[in-house]
């Protein structure tokens, strides 16, 4: 029979939980008693230190092709409010970025159906032209595969055209709930579960490191949960390429499954999420709070419930913000810093591929 107490000597001797155990811990209503074992989990892995960025989002264009039913950013070219940046006012966003100290910047935008492969290309040279210090992360698993049908290249062509024009990594998103029947009533327009894995695999065959996500707190259960989390630990064992895990709790405005009136996942359920993720996930060195779609105060709890990174500095983040994220648009260095001392930890800036800038 399963127990805390049996998963809690399991994780102390190192051993691997499987999903049944994971699926436990989800259904366990002792929180904190699953908080302090993540946290021992954290602690085990990174003592007490948290990290964060400087970055700046540049979400280019919020104009695409496809129509998630819990999205409430992508647009058509003729809806009002639609938007695409031209190339001078991405340099204009970098140029500020670099002048504010990020050393990095996060581009993430809808497919749009006009623009051709050579814009995006062009698009990552602006990044590398304003500094070359800048560390460009972008695009999803959902967009390189949109690229590289685009380009009519494969996807380890495209990945090298992408590379050779300043991709320094890629964020996590697109990954949604990978089991077929929720990605099938979430986004069915949107490219596989298993495509999205595969484009991961080949990002990492490329030398170019990842984060990994996970959307939860809209019509999944606690097993979808498990299961997406499992195919990214078994990616994660055969490619080591994924630097960290980061669910993202659903927003519910303004979009279609706004009209299911669900409460939302609430912060116990994301402080929960998070430890689960912390102990399941034993092959990722770290776990993010996404500040912006959690607010700060649940961010900052969860440094006690095995957290170790708040992301970064954001500066005018879009996605969740259309959906209802109530955060503010940016958080500056020193609310970060101030934010992780208050939780007793050490904030520790830290670049896009965690190399170590600054101890605070």
């Amino acid at each position: 029979m399963i127990s805390l107490a049996g998963i809690r000597d399991k994780v102390g001797a190192g051993a691997r939980i499987d999903d049944d155990e994971a699926l436990f811990l989800f259904e366990h209503h002792d929180l904190l008693a699953v908080g302090e074992l993540a946290a021992t989990v954290n602690r085990r892995c990174n003592g007490e230190r948290v990290f964060f960025n400087v970055n700046r989002h540049i979400n280019h264009t919020n104009i695409c092709v496809n129509r998630c039913t819990f999205c409430a950013f992508s647009k058509t070219a003729d809806e009002p409010g639609a938007y695409l940046y031209d190339l001078e006012e991405v340099r204009n966003r970098a140029m500020e970025a670099l002048s504010q100290g990020a050393t990095e910047i996060h581009i993430v935008g809808g497919l749009h159906p006009d623009l051709p492969f050579e814009f995006y290309l062009a698009m990552l040279r602006t990044v590398k032209e304003v500094s070359p210090t800048l560390h460009v992360k972008a695009f999803t698993a959902v967009e390189i595969d949109y690229l590289a049908r685009l380009s009519g290249l494969s996807l380890a062509e495209t990945l090298a055209q992408l590379k050779e024009a300043g991709l320094g990594s890629l964020p996590g998103g697109g990954a949604e709930i990978l089991r077929w029947e929720v990605r099938q009533r979430l986004c069915p327009e949107k490219i596989s579960g298993e495509r999205w894995l595969e484009v991961m695999a080949a990002v990492h065959a490329a030398g170019l490191k990842s984060n990994a996500t996970m959307l939860y707190g809209h019509i999944e259960t606690f097993a979808d949960r498990v299961d997406h989390m499992r195919r990214l630990r078994e990616l994660q064992d055969r490619t080591g390429g994924f630097q960290v895990f980061i669910p993202l709790t659903f927003q519910k405005e303004n979009n279609p499954l706004g009209h299911l009136k669900r409460p939302g996942s609430g912060g116990v359920d994301d402080l929960k999420t998070l430890a689960v993720a912390r102990i399941y996930l034993d092959n990722f060195a770290n776990i993010k709070a996404y500040w912006v779609m959690l607010g700060q105060k649940i961010a900052q709890v969860s440094l006690a419930f095995g957290v170790n990174d708040l992301d970064g500095t954001v500066v005018e983040e879009k996605i969740g913000h259309d959906a209802g994220a109530d955060s503010p648009a940016t958080m500056g260095r020193d609310e970060i810093v101030a934010l992780i001392r208050k939780a007793g930890r050490i904030p520790v800036e830290r670049d896009t591929l965690y190399n170590e800038l600054r101890t605070f």
